[in-house]
Formats: C-alpha cells, sequence, structure tokens
C-alpha cells in the first residue's frame, strides 16, 4: 500500500505537525506533500524534518515566501492541485485549517482528512491576525472570505473520510461540512521514564507558566497580565506571532520572564517544575500543550472552552475558568489556590492520550 502525507505549509512546529510527525514515523516511505517547506523558522525542530522526503509546490520557488504565507491561502488551492497522486493507494491529509489542502487530485487513492480544524479565519474564530479592526482591510477581507469559504465547502466533498482531532471539532465539521467525522485524539509525547514518586501539592512550587505559541487567540496577554497585577512569578516560554512579542513584553511586570523557543526536554523540565501552568485559549481545536502539562503532573488552569473541555478534568486535574479576561484568569488561580491536585491524577488524565493509542486508532 503506497501511502502520500500532506501538509498545509511546514514553518513552524506545533499540535499539527507533532500530528504529521506520528503520521510520518507509522509510514516512513511516504513522501509529504507540502506548499512551502521553510526550515530555517523551525528553531531547535529543525532536525525531526532532516531525512524527509519533502515535495514542495511551486510556491517554493517564489521570493519573500516567508512573509507570504497569509496571502499564499488565495493561491493554496492551485498548489495542492499541482501535484500528482496517481501512483498512491490512500492520501492523508493533515488540515491544520490554514490552506486547502483537500483541493487535490486523488485519481483513484482514499481521500482521509485529519482535520485539525476547519479554517477558523472563515467561520468566525479568533485568529492570530487583527485585521477586522481596519475597515478597508475587513472590507476586503469579508468579500474574500466569501469566495474562500465556497472554496473550502467545495475541497470537503473530494475527502472520503474525515478525522477529527475533537469532539469541538467533529461539531464543526458537521456544521459546516455536513459530514460525520470519526474522532481520533492527536498524540501526546508522555515521557515513560519519568515517575511521579508522591502526591505532594504543587503550592511549595515558587512559579506559574504559560507559554506555546505566543498568537492573539491564545491570549497570553490576559494570564501575563493577570500575574503582573497579582505580583506572582511567570515564565513564558515560545515564539510571538507577527510582532506580537513587544506587545507581551510591554504588559509584563518584573515577576515575568520571557524564555522564547526552548527545547522539549527543557519545556518538560520548566512544566514539571511550575506550580501550574495557566492557559487563556479560546476556542481551542483540542490542545495538546495543556496535556503535555499534565503529563508532567502538572495542574492546568484554563479557560472553559473548546478542546480543552475534554481533557482537563475540574477541579481533578486543574481549573476550568469561565470568563475569558483577566479578572476570569485571576479568579482561576484564586479557586486553584483554594484546592488540592494530585499530580498522579494529572499524569493518569494525561496517558489517555498517547501516541501508541494514536497510532492504533489511526491504523484501524
Amino acid at each position: 500500500m503506497k501511502v502520500a502525507l500532506v501538509h498545509d505549509y511546514i514553518k513552524e512546529y506545533g499540535g499539527a505537525e507533532r500530528v504529521l510527525e506520528a503520521l510520518h514515523e507509522m509510514y516512513p516511505d511516504a513522501p509529504v506533500y507540502t506548499s512551502v517547506y521553510l526550515p530555517e523558522f523551525l528553531g531547535p525542530h529543525k532536525a525531526r524534518f532532516k531525512n524527509w522526503k519533502i515535495k514542495t509546490s511551486f510556491l517554493q520557488n517564489l521570493p519573500f515566501k516567508a512573509k507570504l504565507i497569509s496571502p499564499f491561502r488565495l493561491l493554496s488551492p492551485f498548489a495542492f492541485k499541482s501535484f500528482d497522486f496517481s501512483e498512491f493507494d490512500v492520501i492523508i491529509v493533515s488540515a491544520t485549517g490554514a490552506y486547502f489542502p483537500n483541493m487535490l487530485l486523488k485519481k483513484n487513492a482514499v481521500h482521509i482528512c485529519y482535520c485539525h480544524t476547519p479554517p477558523r479565519y472563515l467561520y468566525g474564530y479568533a485568529t492570530a491576525r487583527e485585521w477586522k479592526k481596519y475597515p478597508l482591510l475587513n472590507m476586503v477581507g469579508n468579500i474574500a472570505n466569501h469566495f474562500l469559504r465556497m472554496i473550502d465547502e467545495h475541497t470537503s466533498t473530494h475527502v472520503d473520510y474525515y478525522i477529527a482531532n475533537s469532539h469541538e471539532v467533529a461539531s464543526r465539521i458537521k456544521k459546516f461540512y455536513r459530514k460525520e467525522a470519526e474522532v481520533i485524539y492527536p498524540p501526546v509525547t508522555i515521557n515513560s521514564k519519568f515517575e511521579i514518586r508522591n502526591s505532594k501539592l504543587q503550592n511549595n512550587k515558587s512559579y506559574f507558566v504559560t507559554g506555546g505559541r505566543l498568537a492573539r487567540a491564545k491570549h497570553p496577554g490576559l494570564v501575563i497580565r493577570a500575574c503582573s497585577e497579582l505580583g506572582i512569578p511567570l515564565k513564558v516560554f515560545g515564539r510571538a506571532f507577527a510582532g506580537y512579542g513587544k506587545e507581551l513584553e510591554d504588559l509584563a511586570g518584573e515577576n515575568v520572564e520571557f524564555l522564547g523557543e526552548i527545547s522539549d526536554e527543557k519545556k518538560k523540565e520548566l512544566i514539571r517544575e511550575a506550580r501550574a501552568a495557566i492557559f487563556a485559549f479560546e476556542d481551542e481545536d483540542f490542545g495538546i500543550l495543556p496535556v503535555e502539562v499534565m503529563g508532567e503532573g502538572t495542574p492546568v488552569i484554563a479557560y472553559k472552552s473548546g478542546g480543552l473541555k475534554e481533557t482537563v478534568v475540574d477541579g481533578k486535574t486543574g481549573i476550568l475558568f469561565d470568563e475569558l479576561s483577566v479578572e476570569g484568569v485571576k479568579k482561576g488561580i484564586a479557586k486553584f489556590e483554594k484546592i488540592s491536585i494530585d499530580p498522579k491524577a494529572c499524569r493518569a488524565q494525561a496517558e489517555k492520550f498517547n501516541e501508541v493509542r494514536f497510532k492504533k486508532e489511526i491504523k484501524a
């Protein structure tokens, strides 16, 4: 059986790229088709893709491609349609919701789409860019999005089988594409050698942590402001998007430390020694990072929204707060301070989302 893998673009390493990596581990001989590949932006994760057979589209040959990732969505249907899949039996598309990778000519192959989310910018969900606050751009964008929604709906008809990364995303697929989707949670890497030897509370640890992709839709600014106003130590890791880093730094008090993009090992150590991780993700599709946090025995304080309602057990592995605001984050922290979270419960919850389970369910 000849398998091809497809991914929107490869410029950063997050949850969607971790899924792609797991699929590649399952099918190591499968080439990966993508619009553009920019390893120089992958930081410490560059080596992960080193020996892959990556096939790029004509967009790879355009100048200034790194700055054109957003406009490229207009050309992406043509990019994926240009690939030749005639020799393959199965095509597995990892669709992040950025481009239109399902607009491909599958020939006789079975077309499976692992959908991280339908495009958030087309269906009213929060995104990394605030284009709607500019009147002219808002008007042009809304017109463009009308036609892009038509393209997106059309590409959904190409798919033989949808897999959703959460029940949250399965409901979006049902709503926007009118198709059923099997739910297979993404693989979360849990350190099998790490063992929680006791159930001592986290309250004796000195700092909180937040991070990942520092994008507006994930609202790290709310966490930074809340911790700054409360005067509690906060460590922030990850790369900020489109100049957003300076904006976040301006919100921070002296108790907030920015670490930038760090290696997986450093991240695990940072999380393991934290009292809790705090996230204000809005309509998160699934959210691998909060599960990774629980895998280190660390509780999660998070906004009650999207996929996190499926992973964080309120009162047992963390706290889910109801209001997406600085005050909402503060209330979540205050509630956390009053309860006891067992690190072993966090670990046990995270293990439900392990990589072995993911690969077994994908193969089935």
